[in-house]
Protein backbone atom coordinates (compact mmCIF):
# COMPACT_ATOMS: atom_id res chain seq x y z
CA UNK A 1 0.00 0.00 0.00
CA UNK A 2 1.40 3.00 -0.98
CA UNK A 3 1.98 5.70 2.45
CA UNK A 4 -0.05 8.41 1.01
CA UNK A 5 -3.30 8.65 -1.60
CA UNK A 6 -3.24 11.25 -3.83
CA UNK A 7 -5.70 14.22 -2.30
CA UNK A 8 -7.97 14.81 -5.23
CA UNK A 9 -8.93 10.78 -5.01
CA UNK A 10 -8.99 10.54 -1.40
CA UNK A 11 -10.92 14.13 -1.28
CA UNK A 12 -13.21 12.37 -4.07
CA UNK A 13 -13.68 8.91 -2.20
CA UNK A 14 -14.76 11.50 0.90
CA UNK A 15 -17.10 13.60 -0.86
CA UNK A 16 -18.43 10.79 -2.51
CA UNK A 17 -19.63 8.94 0.60
CA UNK A 18 -20.27 11.86 2.00
CA UNK A 19 -23.67 12.18 -0.35
CA UNK A 20 -23.87 8.26 -0.69
CA UNK A 21 -23.02 8.58 -3.79
CA UNK A 22 -20.02 5.70 -2.70
CA UNK A 23 -21.04 3.04 -0.06
CA UNK A 24 -19.46 0.39 1.35
CA UNK A 25 -21.54 -2.90 2.59
CA UNK A 26 -23.49 -5.40 0.32
CA UNK A 27 -25.12 -4.72 -3.09
CA UNK A 28 -26.33 -7.04 -5.67
CA UNK A 29 -25.28 -5.60 -9.27
CA UNK A 30 -27.25 -6.06 -12.35
CA UNK A 31 -24.86 -8.68 -13.39
CA UNK A 32 -26.13 -10.72 -10.31
CA UNK A 33 -22.71 -10.24 -8.60
CA UNK A 34 -22.59 -9.34 -4.76
CA UNK A 35 -20.35 -6.37 -4.60
CA UNK A 36 -18.79 -4.67 -1.53
CA UNK A 37 -19.04 -1.29 -2.50
CA UNK A 38 -21.23 0.43 -4.85
CA UNK A 39 -20.99 3.80 -6.54
CA UNK A 40 -24.00 5.69 -7.87
CA UNK A 41 -23.23 9.19 -10.07
CA UNK A 42 -26.60 10.71 -9.60
CA UNK A 43 -25.83 11.61 -5.92
CA UNK A 44 -23.04 13.75 -7.44
CA UNK A 45 -25.19 16.41 -7.40
CA UNK A 46 -23.83 19.43 -5.08
CA UNK A 47 -21.93 22.28 -5.27
CA UNK A 48 -19.30 20.61 -3.17
CA UNK A 49 -19.19 17.20 -4.69
CA UNK A 50 -19.23 18.72 -8.29
CA UNK A 51 -16.02 20.94 -7.38
CA UNK A 52 -14.32 17.99 -6.05
CA UNK A 53 -15.52 15.47 -9.10
CA UNK A 54 -14.44 18.27 -11.34
CA UNK A 55 -10.91 18.58 -9.77
CA UNK A 56 -10.34 14.88 -10.06
CA UNK A 57 -11.16 15.15 -13.39
CA UNK A 58 -9.23 18.00 -14.69
CA UNK A 59 -6.02 17.12 -12.46
CA UNK A 60 -6.10 13.22 -14.21
CA UNK A 61 -6.09 14.82 -17.83
CA UNK A 62 -3.83 17.89 -16.71
CA UNK A 63 -1.07 14.62 -15.08
CA UNK A 64 -1.69 12.76 -18.19
CA UNK A 65 -0.97 15.62 -20.86
CA UNK A 66 1.98 16.65 -19.49
CA UNK A 67 3.22 13.30 -18.61
CA UNK A 68 2.41 12.69 -22.83
CA UNK A 69 0.32 9.60 -21.71
CA UNK A 70 -2.97 10.93 -23.31
CA UNK A 71 -3.54 13.38 -26.20
CA UNK A 72 -4.13 16.99 -26.45
CA UNK A 73 -7.59 17.46 -27.44
CA UNK A 74 -10.24 19.85 -28.36
CA UNK A 75 -13.36 19.06 -26.69
CA UNK A 76 -15.06 17.13 -23.60
CA UNK A 77 -18.16 15.17 -24.31
CA UNK A 78 -20.90 14.32 -21.35
CA UNK A 79 -23.31 12.03 -22.82
CA UNK A 80 -26.60 13.15 -21.72
CA UNK A 81 -28.17 13.03 -18.95
CA UNK A 82 -25.51 12.30 -16.03
CA UNK A 83 -22.45 13.25 -17.94
CA UNK A 84 -23.49 17.05 -18.61
CA UNK A 85 -22.69 18.80 -15.61
CA UNK A 86 -19.58 17.05 -15.09
CA UNK A 87 -18.27 18.30 -18.87
CA UNK A 88 -19.64 21.61 -18.07
CA UNK A 89 -17.73 21.46 -14.42
CA UNK A 90 -14.39 19.18 -15.46
CA UNK A 91 -14.42 22.27 -18.53
CA UNK A 92 -14.21 25.32 -16.56
CA UNK A 93 -11.87 23.07 -13.81
CA UNK A 94 -9.24 22.72 -16.45
CA UNK A 95 -9.22 26.59 -17.73
CA UNK A 96 -8.99 27.61 -14.19
CA UNK A 97 -6.80 25.42 -12.10
CA UNK A 98 -4.61 24.18 -15.31
CA UNK A 99 -5.09 26.50 -18.00
CA UNK A 100 -6.08 24.10 -20.43
CA UNK A 101 -8.85 25.73 -22.82
CA UNK A 102 -11.10 23.68 -24.18
CA UNK A 103 -14.61 23.47 -25.70
CA UNK A 104 -17.46 20.80 -24.00
CA UNK A 105 -20.71 19.68 -25.75
CA UNK A 106 -23.49 17.04 -24.76
CA UNK A 107 -26.26 15.36 -26.60
CA UNK A 108 -30.06 15.21 -26.43
CA UNK A 109 -31.88 12.44 -25.54
CA UNK A 110 -34.18 13.21 -28.59
CA UNK A 111 -33.36 15.37 -31.27
CA UNK A 112 -34.63 18.99 -31.34
CA UNK A 113 -37.17 19.02 -34.41
CA UNK A 114 -36.99 23.41 -34.39
CA UNK A 115 -34.61 25.96 -33.71
CA UNK A 116 -31.41 24.67 -35.12
CA UNK A 117 -32.37 21.20 -34.77
CA UNK A 118 -30.09 18.04 -34.17
CA UNK A 119 -29.07 16.25 -31.05
CA UNK A 120 -26.10 17.78 -30.29
CA UNK A 121 -25.56 20.91 -27.88
CA UNK A 122 -22.23 22.67 -26.73
CA UNK A 123 -19.21 22.95 -28.78
CA UNK A 124 -18.99 21.89 -32.76
CA UNK A 125 -17.34 18.35 -32.74
CA UNK A 126 -17.19 18.20 -36.62
CA UNK A 127 -12.70 17.70 -37.26
CA UNK A 128 -12.11 17.83 -33.84
CA UNK A 129 -10.05 15.48 -31.35
CA UNK A 130 -12.39 15.01 -28.49
CA UNK A 131 -12.59 13.25 -25.06
CA UNK A 132 -15.78 11.47 -23.06
CA UNK A 133 -16.52 11.36 -19.73
CA UNK A 134 -17.92 9.03 -17.97
CA UNK A 135 -18.91 7.68 -14.56
CA UNK A 136 -18.46 3.76 -14.59
CA UNK A 137 -17.73 1.39 -17.28
CA UNK A 138 -20.17 -2.06 -17.02
CA UNK A 139 -20.92 -3.57 -20.08
CA UNK A 140 -19.32 -0.21 -22.28
CA UNK A 141 -22.98 -0.02 -24.20
CA UNK A 142 -23.30 3.85 -22.87
CA UNK A 143 -19.41 4.59 -24.31
CA UNK A 144 -20.25 2.77 -27.32
CA UNK A 145 -23.20 4.85 -28.11
CA UNK A 146 -21.22 8.12 -27.30
CA UNK A 147 -18.07 7.19 -29.22
CA UNK A 148 -20.92 6.58 -32.50
CA UNK A 149 -22.52 10.12 -31.78
CA UNK A 150 -18.84 11.69 -32.00
CA UNK A 151 -18.40 9.90 -35.47
CA UNK A 152 -21.44 10.53 -37.16
CA UNK A 153 -20.95 14.22 -35.85
CA UNK A 154 -17.50 14.00 -37.63
CA UNK A 155 -15.07 14.01 -34.67
CA UNK A 156 -12.55 12.05 -33.38
CA UNK A 157 -12.51 10.46 -30.23
CA UNK A 158 -9.44 10.30 -28.74
CA UNK A 159 -9.88 9.13 -25.06
CA UNK A 160 -12.21 8.53 -22.21
CA UNK A 161 -12.13 9.35 -18.26
CA UNK A 162 -14.29 7.59 -16.13
CA UNK A 163 -14.76 8.57 -12.63
CA UNK A 164 -13.73 4.69 -10.74
CA UNK A 165 -12.56 1.78 -12.71
CA UNK A 166 -13.99 -1.17 -11.01
CA UNK A 167 -11.22 -3.50 -12.78
CA UNK A 168 -13.22 -7.00 -13.09
CA UNK A 169 -13.89 -8.92 -15.47
CA UNK A 170 -16.69 -9.46 -17.70
CA UNK A 171 -19.58 -12.44 -17.51
CA UNK A 172 -16.95 -14.39 -18.89
CA UNK A 173 -14.76 -14.37 -16.70
CA UNK A 174 -11.48 -13.02 -19.27
CA UNK A 175 -12.41 -9.87 -20.96
CA UNK A 176 -12.40 -6.27 -19.54
CA UNK A 177 -14.53 -3.32 -20.93
CA UNK A 178 -11.81 -0.72 -20.47
CA UNK A 179 -9.57 -2.91 -22.92
CA UNK A 180 -12.34 -3.51 -25.30
CA UNK A 181 -12.89 0.28 -25.81
CA UNK A 182 -9.34 0.88 -26.08
CA UNK A 183 -9.30 -1.38 -28.90
CA UNK A 184 -11.85 0.87 -30.33
CA UNK A 185 -9.62 4.41 -29.12
CA UNK A 186 -6.17 3.29 -28.92
CA UNK A 187 -4.29 1.63 -25.97
CA UNK A 188 -3.65 4.00 -22.92
CA UNK A 189 -6.30 6.46 -24.03
CA UNK A 190 -9.55 5.43 -20.87
CA UNK A 191 -8.17 6.88 -17.92
CA UNK A 192 -9.87 6.23 -14.65
CA UNK A 193 -9.79 9.03 -11.51
CA UNK A 194 -10.03 5.75 -9.48
CA UNK A 195 -9.52 2.24 -9.63
CA UNK A 196 -10.86 -0.40 -6.98
CA UNK A 197 -7.02 -0.24 -5.90
CA UNK A 198 -7.35 3.52 -5.15
CA UNK A 199 -10.61 2.11 -2.51
CA UNK A 200 -8.76 -0.72 -1.37
CA UNK A 201 -5.77 1.86 -0.18
CA UNK A 202 -8.39 4.33 1.36
CA UNK A 203 -9.70 1.34 3.55
CA UNK A 204 -6.89 0.56 4.46
CA UNK A 205 -5.23 3.92 5.58
CA UNK A 206 -8.64 4.66 7.50
CA UNK A 207 -8.24 1.16 9.59
CA UNK A 208 -11.45 -0.30 7.87
CA UNK A 209 -10.19 -3.96 8.27
CA UNK A 210 -13.70 -5.84 7.60
CA UNK A 211 -14.83 -3.80 4.75
CA UNK A 212 -10.97 -4.41 3.26
CA UNK A 213 -11.32 -7.53 3.66
CA UNK A 214 -14.52 -7.77 1.00
CA UNK A 215 -12.96 -6.06 -1.29
CA UNK A 216 -9.70 -8.49 -1.01
CA UNK A 217 -12.03 -11.51 -1.47
CA UNK A 218 -14.60 -9.40 -4.63
CA UNK A 219 -11.29 -8.99 -6.08
CA UNK A 220 -10.00 -12.21 -5.97
CA UNK A 221 -12.87 -13.79 -7.30
CA UNK A 222 -13.55 -10.90 -10.26
CA UNK A 223 -10.86 -8.65 -10.55
CA UNK A 224 -8.48 -8.51 -13.35
CA UNK A 225 -5.63 -10.79 -13.32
Amino acid sequence: MAETQKSYKADLIEHSMSVNALKFGSFVLKSGRISPYFFNAGHLCTGPILATLSTAYATTISDAIANATFPEFDVLFGPAYKGIPFAATTALTLFTLHKISIGYAYDRKEAKDHGEGGNMVGADVKGKRVVILDDVMTSGKAIRGAIDTIIRQGGQVVGVVQALDREEVGQDGRSSTVIEIENLIGKGRVLSVLKMKDLMDWLDQKGLANDLQSMKDYRDQYGLK
